[in-house]
């Protein structure tokens, strides 16, 4: 198996610069040691108007990692295609993957939190044709030596070539998330690689892999596990006292997660909104517990076909040192 991080930092409003930079400060040095532990790669998410400081700007903050960090792959998880000019996006990927020497890992998606859409005072409904506008404009601006133009329902440009080139050819991978059959072969028709999410359970991620597969391998792709990642949150615990009390800390994550999700300009069934709101459903398929029990887990995850694991929600260094000592030297593959 291959671990990686997934997750993002906080820069809170109302305290001092110093303190509201901290989070990113603290966020950059655990990438930092990350590394050094043998994880292959973090990817980062991306939100807005949240009143709690999650990270808004995350190829600026990966720039940061990546002049920290040599092997480190810098993957976003994800931006969203349908808030952003696609012109600038491509020029600001394509600026990281060549400094950071062909790292990036560009994880898109189409956004489903209410306060966010509401707040970009944009219909959720565009949301689709946003994403495949974007998307297409992107993907050939980064292949594209000579001018082109480009005239669409969102966006129009003239004799355009967008500098810089990224380092990584033809451009850098695609991952996309997905959950429903129909994201998942959308996903594999275009050749993109396949982010599952933190809440499923092994046979049901295990159901997700196989139609991947299937739909990569019939648009004539080549399946590869480490394709796939698969977030899963964790924490090693030294009993089953401490494995409670982090179970409990990550429902009351989940609680705030479900709270700013939540509204009518969210997309139903994505992400955290298409599971039960059962007391623990949530958090039941977490790589929370002993590293007995953790590993356990891990097991059943690779048993239906996962090799590529990103963890999240860790907080401390001390735990990611725990879960590399205790529990990475019986799974991991590099």
């Amino acid at each position: 198996m291959r671990f990686g991080l997934f997750g993002g930092a906080a820069a809170r409003r109302g305290v001092a610069a110093a303190e509201s930079a901290r989070g990113y400060h603290d966020f950059v040095e655990y990438q930092v040691e990350a590394e050094a532990l043998g994880i292959h790669g973090s990817f980062v998410t991306e939100h807005h108007f949240t009143a709690i400081g999650q990270v808004s700007a995350t190829l600026n903050l990966l720039t940061w990692v990546a002049a920290r960090t040599t092997t480190l792959r810098l993957g976003t998880a994800v931006i969203v295609l349908p808030w952003h000019n696609p012109v600038l996006l491509a020029e600001q990927a394509a600026t990281l993957d060549l400094l950071s020497g062909g790292r990036l890992d560009f994880g898109i998606g189409k956004g489903y939190r209410h306060n966010e859409f509401f707040g970009f005072a944009m219909p959720p409904a565009e949301a689709e044709s946003r994403f495949e506008e974007g998307l297409a404009v992107i993907t050939r601006a980064w292949i594209s030596d000579e001018p082109f133009s480009h005239a669409g329902r969102y966006w129009h440009f003239d004799q355009i070539v967008v500098e810089p080139p990224p380092a990584q050819r033809p451009h850098p991978p695609l991952w996309m998330a997905a959950s429903s059959a129909e994201s998942i072969r959308g996903c594999a028709r275009r050749g993109s690689n396949l982010l599952l999410d933190q809440f499923a359970a092994p046979e049901l991620i295990g159901e997700r892999i196989a139609l991947y597969r299937s739909e990569l391998e019939a648009a004539g792709h080549v399946f590869d596990p480490m394709r796939v990642a698969v977030a899963r949150n964790f924490f090693v615990a030294a009993d089953a006292d401490e494995t409670a009390a982090a179970l409990g800390r990550q429902a009351q994550a989940n609680q705030r997660l479900l709270t700013l999700s939540r509204g009518s300009e969210s997309r139903a069934g994505s992400h955290i909104l298409g599971y039960s709101d059962a007391p623990g459903a949530r958090e039941a398929n977490a790589l929370i517990g002993t590293p007995d029990e953790i590993a356990a887990k891990l097991a059943a995850l690779r048993a239906v076909g996962v090799e590529y694991v990103l963890l999240s929600g860790a907080g401390s260094r001390d735990n990611l040192r725990r879960f590399a000592r205790d529990i990475m030297p019986a799974f991991a593959t590099g």
